[in-house]
């Protein structure tokens, strides 16, 4: 039985993650923050494995994983997608808005990732994924903060590949770009007409895309992909190698 933990898993990207790696036979655990109605809506309606703490949280991160692996079993796969914004042009901005973002979206790399590192060294196995973003690689205006942090994440990944690969852990980042979720369907309509329109295959992304490339990355065939970055943003942004 493989363990993943998907944080930020019962809405939007991770959630349709979840699904996907259970439909690939993991046994799921989705973690959550805020919204405890829509939390226990998605456990009921998937039977995925909910647990509630703030993944910025370094005390809550190690007792949270220390509960999924008593529960369900060591942690072999962990997906790092939990994510919030605070935008703002950087002028205007302040430090609480930087801190939040940075706390949620980068630090939980740490939070998250530090505690089940050294399981899976000793395993000599593991799957790493963490969901970076778009503007992470090209810059947003307005999200000084939000960018800073998913450009972070691409940096942590590629040095935490290297340190990892011959313990037979993988490490890779997906950074999706406009993808149809409820908070971009809350996008005024104008706007979302003009980023479509600044798509090349003229549409939004599905969760469901995002979900069977993370399914992809778990799986034992992917052990060869280690330290890459995968753009998932339908031509929007095309990154140098």
């Amino acid at each position: 039985m493989t363990v993943a933990v998907v944080t930020g898993g019962t809405r939007g990207i991770g959630a349709a993650i979840a699904k996907g790696l259970q439909a690939a036979g993991l046994t799921v655990a989705a973690t959550y923050h805020g919204n405890v109605e829509k939390a226990e809506a998605f456990k009921a309606e998937t039977g995925i494995h909910v647990y509630k703490w703030d993944v910025g949280d370094e005390a809550a991160c190690v007792e949270g994983l220390g509960k999924v692996a008593a529960e369900l079993g060591p942690i072999s796969v962990l997906i790092n997608n939990a994510g919030i914004t605070r935008d703002g042009m950087f002028h205007k901005m302040s430090f609480t808005q930087w801190r939040e973002v940075l706390a949620t979206n980068l630090d939980s790399m740490f939070t998250m990732t530090r505690p089940v590192i050294d399981g899976m060294r000793e395993r000599g196995h593991g799957r790493i994924i963490n969901i970076s973003s778009i503007n992470g690689q090209k810059g947003q205006m307005g999200q000084a903060n939000y960018s800073a942090a998913k450009a972070g994440v691409i940096g942590f990944t590629k040095a935490l590949a290297q340190e990892n690969a011959r313990k037979g852990i993988t490490v890779n980042a997906i950074c999706p770009g406009y993808i149809d979720t409820e908070m971009v369907q809350a996008v005024p309509e104008k706007v979302l007409e003009s980023i479509i329109a600044g798509i090349p295959v003229g549409r939004l992304g599905k969760a469901e895309e995002i979900a069977a490339l993370c399914a992809y990355l778990a799986s034992d065939a992917a052990g060869f992909m280690t330290g890459a970055v995968l753009t998932i943003n339908g031509g929007q942004y095309i990154a140098n190698g």
